[in-house]
Parts: structure tokens; C-alpha cells; sequence
């Protein structure tokens, strides 16, 4: 569906970021339920870590920027946080496994020998957070200035709680309730498709430049 509107809108660099980071999504889920079904493995770990923890919602964000500020900011972004995310998923595939710190069915960054990665992942959640969250609370105020805008202000309504439940959910898997973060990524992921699909139902336009010219 993304794929479709993202070839008929000539291929905007925001719908492209939003295209990846629905598939990263459903990849990073994917890597959870082989756990849950099939027990702990190095190899679905690492990529879970990847996918989730660097990828999950940072392409999601990326989207947003493209969406909110001009081209050239938005590439300079784009190539600082990939360099930085280039650099710990080459540490995360290096690095050595904790094997004392594995849980079954459970996964935690915390089996990972070289910690340094972990004091990068935050900074890129943070991205994550900031402009997917952020830019779709702040589109939603842009939206509510106007009544007729009133199914754009509940489509990125839908996005930023899409966006917040992840976080909210991972909170708990500090205290060993993994099950909660699976939960709250499936709602998420659902609350970001309704807000989609509220928002392209709309007929009004845009007060986005880029999607005005896409």
C-alpha cells in the first residue's frame, strides 16, 4: 500500500523512509515471535538488536524530517545518524555474547560484551522519539487550528501514540515483562496504519510544502 502511493506521489523521500520503517517494524516483531517460538539464538538476537533497537524507529523519524524540514537538512541528518548507526550494528555483529546473561525467551541488550552500543542506541531512540513522536504531536497542533483539518489532527494523533506505546512498552521489559513490549509494538504498529489511513482519506491539503509538490 505505502509502495503504491509512495510510486504514484514520484517517489518522495519521506514516503520511502516511511516504507522502510513499516518493514523494519515488521522485521524486528518477526525476530521476537522466533524467540518466543523457538528459543534464544545469537544470530535472531543480532538482528533483532539491529533491526529493532537502531532501525526500529529511526526510518519511521527520518520520514517525518524529510516531511518537516527542507531536502538539504534533512540529507545532512539523514548522514549523521546512518554513520552512527553504520558504526554500532558493525559492533553489534563483532561483538562477543555474555552467554551467562541469556534468558531463554527473553531479549535484552545486556548480553552483549561490549557495552559501548548501548550508550549509543539511546541517542538514536531519541531521534526516533523527537521526530516521529514529536513531529506527528506537532503536525497534529499545526491541524487543530482548523476544523476542516480535523481528520489530519486524528490521523497524527493515531501516529505519535503509534510511536510513544514502543517506548512505553520496552520500559517494562526492565522489569522482566518482555510479553508487554510485543504487546504494545503490535498496537503501536496499528495505531500508526489508522493514523495513515485517516490522513490519506482526507481530501484537504497538505500544510506540508513537500507533500504539496509530490
Amino acid at each position: 500500500m505505502l509502495r503504491k502511493h509512495w510510486i504514484a506521489k514520484n517517489c518522495p523521500p519521506y514516503l520511502f523512509w516511511w516504507m522502510t520503517g513499516v518493514l523494519c517494524y515488521g522485521l524486528g516483531t518477526l525476530t521476537e515471535s522466533l524467540v518466543s517460538i523457538f528459543g534464544w539464538s545469537e544470530v535472531v538476537f543480532k538482528a533483532w538488536y539491529i533491526l529493532g533497537a537502531l532501525f526500529g524507529g529511526f526510518p519511521l523519524a527520518q520520514g517525518s524530517v524529510y516531511l518537516m524540514v527542507n531536502k538539504f537538512v534533512a540529507d545532512v541528518m539523514l548522514r549523521i545518524v546512518l554513520i552512527i548507526i553504520m558504526i554500532a550494528t558493525i559492533m553489534v555483529i563483532l561483538s562477543p555474547i555474555n552467554y551467562g546473561l541469556v534468558e531463554p525467551t527473553r531479549l535484552t541488550g545486556s548480553v552483549l560484551e561490549w557495552k559501548t552500543v548501548r550508550l549509543i542506541t539511546p541517542f538514536v531512540n531519541l531521534y526516533a522519539f523527537v521526530f516521529l513522536v514529536g513531529g506527528a504531536a506537532y503536525s497534529a497542533y499545526r491541524y487543530s487550528k482548523n476544523p476542516e483539518f480535523i481528520k489530519r489532527f486524528w490521523g497524527n494523533v493515531f501516529i505519535a501514540t503509534g510511536g510513544l506505546l514502543p517506548g512505553i512498552g520496552g520500559s517494562f521489559t526492565k522489569f522482566g515483562y518482555t510479553e508487554v513490549l510485543y504487546v504494545t509494538e503490535l498496537i503501536g504498529i496499528l495505531f500508526i496504519y489508522v493514523g495513515y489511513r485517516t490522513i490519506r482519506a482526507d481530501r484537504t491539503l497538505s500544510v506540508f510544502k513537500v507533500q504539496l509538490n509530490s
